[in-house]
């Protein structure tokens, strides 16, 4: 019964990835897109964890901490990215 939680749960966890991956695509602005990048990178962590529980081991956990690191700081150079083009747009248009 459990097992079969979990794997509608990775089903479901990878529909969303290949949503965001749409929005990725196909989104209006640089801000949906990067909103999307991050929440892949939650997606994949909620799998990384699912697969974790299914497998019955600890070892994949250093692998989500690390992954969540990796996510957060690739959202926080994306946004200086935008900002920074923000503030070059600005600039140039005196």
């Amino acid at each position: 019964m459990l097992f079969s939680l979990l794997f509608i749960s990775l089903l479901i966890l990878s529909l969303a990835i290949l949503a965001c991956l749409y929005r990725v695509l196909r989104g209006p602005s640089m801000a949906d897109r990067i909103t999307a990048l991050d929440t892949i990178g939650i997606n994949v962590i909620a799998i990384v964890a699912v697969l974790s529980m299914m497998l019955k081991t600890q070892a994949y956990l250093d692998i989500i901490l690390l992954i969540g690191i990796l996510a957060f700081l690739s959202t926080v150079a994306f946004a200086r990215y935008i900002e920074r083009g923000a503030v070059f747009k600005n600039e140039g248009d005196r």
